[in-house]
C-alpha cells in the first residue's frame, strides 16, 4: 500500500506558495510572542502576589496568568527547534525533529484549553456582576471561585489524558554513528482521535465560544440599559433636581466599576478574536475530510493551524496591555473614589459587586 505522504510529493498540492509565505512571515515572529508573553505573564503573577489574592477577579487573573505561563513555556521547545533546524538544518540534533513537537503538544494545549476555561468563567461572573449585583457577592465568593478553578484544571487534563496516554518515548539507534536517540511513538486509536476532534475541538471550543459572545452581549445590553435610565434621570433633575439626583446615585455605575467591566469585556473579546481561527479550521477539519494532513488541501490546512498558533501565542501574551490600561487609569480617580465612598452608607451595599474588581 501506497504511503500517503509520498504520493503527495508526485505532484504540487494547492496553496505550496501561500503556505510558504504564512509559514516564513508568522513563525518568525513566535519566538517574540512567546519572550514577551513569558515576560508579561511573569510580570502580572508578581503583582497580583503582591498586591494580594483578596477577591475571585484576582483569583481568576491570577490563574489565567499561571495557565498562560505554563502554555508559553511548554510551547518554547517546540519554537525553539523550529528556529535552529531552519537556520542550521545540518546540525546534528540530539533526539528526532517531531520528538519535541508530540512530547510537548498535548501538554502545553491542555493548558490552553484551561485558559480558555478560565476566560469563560472571569466572563461569566462580570456578567453576573452586571446582571444581578444584589446576588453577586453571595454567589460567587472567593473560596468557590477557588473550587471552580481547580475543577477547570481537573476537566482540562481529563479530557485531553486519553490523547496524552497515545504517545511513549522510545529509542532508536543510529547505524553510522552507534548512538541511540528519543523519538515519539503514537499509538493508533482512531476512535480517541474522532472523539477528540469532535469534544475537544469543535463542541467544547464552540460552547465556550458562544457563552462568551453571549457574556459580551448581556453586558452591554445592562451598561446601554443603565445609560438610557441615568438619561431619562438628567432630564428629570431638571424639572426636580433633588429627586433627579437621588435617581442617577442609584442606577449610576461608579467610573472604577465600570473600567473594570470594560476590561473584562476587552479580556472576552481577545478570547473570542483568537478562538475564531482554530474554530473554523477545526470545523472544517471535521466537516470536509480533504481539509488534513496528507490530503488535497494539506497546504491549506496548514496556513490555518501556522494562523491559529500564531493567534494562540498572541491571546496568551497580551492581557498585560488590558490590566495595564485598568490600573493607570484607576491610579488616576482613587481620590474621586474615596470622596465618594464617605457619602452614606447605602453605598457600602452598591459596592458589592464593585469590592471584588479590583486587578
Amino acid at each position: 500500500m501506497d504511503n500517503p505522504a509520498s504520493n503527495m510529493t508526485k505532484h504540487t498540492l494547492p496553496y505550496q506558495r501561500q503556505f510558504v509565505y504564512t509559514s516564513w512571515i508568522l513563525t518568525t515572529s513566535w519566538p517574540c510572542i512567546l519572550v514577551f508573553g513569558l515576560f508579561a505573564n511573569v510580570t502580572n503573577i508578581v503583582i497580583f502576589l503582591k498586591a494580594g489574592v483578596k477577591d475571585n477577579v484576582t483569583t481568576l487573573l491570577l490563574s489565567l496568568s499561571v495557565s498562560d505561563l505554563i502554555f508559553l513555556c511548554l510551547q518554547s521547545p517546540r519554537v525553539s527547534s523550529l528556529i535552529i533546524w531552519h537556520y542550521a538544518s545540518d546540525w546534528q540534533c540530539p533526539f528526532s525533529r517531531t520528538f519535541v513537537d508530540s512530547l510537548f503538544y498535548w501538554p502545553a494545549y491542555t493548558f490552553y484549553a484551561f485558559s480558555s476555561y478560565i476566560s469563560v468563567c472571569l466572563g461569566v461572573t462580570r456578567c453576573a456582576c452586571v446582571a444581578m449585583p444584589l446576588q453577586f457577592k453571595s454567589v460567587f465568593t472567593k473560596s468557590r471561585t477557588v473550587r471552580a478553578v481547580l475543577a477547570l484544571f481537573a476537566l482540562a487534563f481529563s479530557l485531553h489524558v486519553p490523547m496524552m496516554s497515545m504517545f511513549r518515548i522510545a529509542w532508536s539507534a543510529e547505524s553510522q554513528s552507534n548512538e541511540s536517540f528519543p523519538y515519539v511513538i503514537r499509538q493508533s486509536s482512531d476512535s480517541i482521535i474522532r472523539i477528540n476532534d469532535m469534544l475537544n475541538r469543535t463542541s467544547l471550543p464552540w460552547i465556550n465560544f458562544i457563552i462568551m459572545i453571549a457574556c459580551v452581549a448581556i453586558i452591554k445590553l445592562k451598561l446601554y440599559q443603565s445609560s438610557l435610565v441615568r438619561r431619562s434621570h438628567t432630564s428629570t433633575s431638571a424639572s426636580n433636581p433633588k429627586q433627579g439626583h437621588e435617581a442617577v446615585n442609584e442606577q449610576e455605575i461608579s467610573p472604577k466599576d465600570l473600567r473594570v467591566i470594560q476590561s473584562v469585556v476587552l479580556i472576552c473579546c481577545i478570547f473570542i478574536v483568537s478562538q475564531l481561527p482554530f474554530l473554523i479550521y477545526s470545523t472544517a477539519r471535521l466537516i470536509y475530510p480533504e481539509f488534513d494532513v496528507f490530503k488535497k488541501l494539506q497546504n491549506l490546512f496548514y496556513i490555518s493551524t501556522t494562523i491559529s498558533q500564531t493567534f494562540s501565542y498572541l491571546n496568551a501574551s497580551v492581557n498585560i496591555f488590558v490590566y495595564y490600561n485598568y490600573n493607570n487609569d484607576d491610579d488616576d480617580d482613587d481620590d474621586d473614589d474615596d470622596d465618594d465612598d464617605d457619602d452614606d452608607d447605602d453605598d457600602d451595599d452598591d459596592d458589592d459587586c464593585n469590592e471584588d474588581t479590583s486587578f
